[in-house]
């Protein structure tokens, strides 16, 4: 697995830990290069929204335009920099301002996290559509877990090169979760 890009900016933290931002990350790693109108209809969100999040991420670096993409030089096409980013947030902490990033990161992915387990477990049983959460144990040393966190990205890429492009066929985005840490050592108290 090729490394990735380390992040310790809170700034950039606080750009990517804003729901919208993020959600617009997410679809330029899945579909590949878009236009903010494109962003937007994916997103249901107005188009000049789309415009203004795109260029708050490309101020911090995490988008670019893509002179290919586009019909003229007039035709804004955005792609992200980088597909994934390793992100330390005990580093992160450590810089001014740093301690309030990580707190509001923390709590966006929290919530993202809690309604994709919702979502998952719902009572939605829409047609078509494919829901799975799986759970296993296993044991592993820090390096292991190292390695099968490296493993997994590789196959998820994999698929993410496979199927990126313009739509016009049946997919969407599905988000792929992936938690590998120790177990905590309490159970949930019901």
């Amino acid at each position: 697995m090729a490394s990735r890009p380390e992040l310790h900016d809170p700034r950039v933290l606080r750009a990517i830990a804003h729901p919208v931002r993020n959600r617009i990350l997410t679809e330029l790693d899945s579909h590949g290069a878009l236009r903010a109108a494109d962003l937007a209809k994916l997103l249901d969100i107005p188009a000049n929204s789309a415009s203004f999040h795109l260029r708050q991420l490309a101020k911090f670096g995490l988008v670019e335009e893509d002179p290919t993409a586009g019909r003229d030089k007039r035709d804004r096409v955005w792609r992200p920099t980088q597909s994934s980013y390793d992100i330390s947030l005990g580093d992160v902490e450590k810089m001014p301002g740093g301690k309030a990033a990580s707190a509001v990161f923390r709590r966006t992915k929290s919530a993202w996290t809690h309604r994709l387990v919702e979502i998952a477990y719902g009572d939605d049983r829409t047609p078509g559509v494919h829901r799975s959460v799986s759970e296993q144990a296993v044991r592993l040393t820090k390096e292991e877990a190292r390695r099968l966190t490296e493993e997994l990205a590789d196959v998820v890429e994999t698929w993410r090169k496979r199927n990126q492009g313009p739509g016009g066929d049946d997919r969407s985005t599905y988000h792929v979760l992936q938690i590998i840490q120790p177990l905590p050592d309490q159970p949930l108290e019901s």
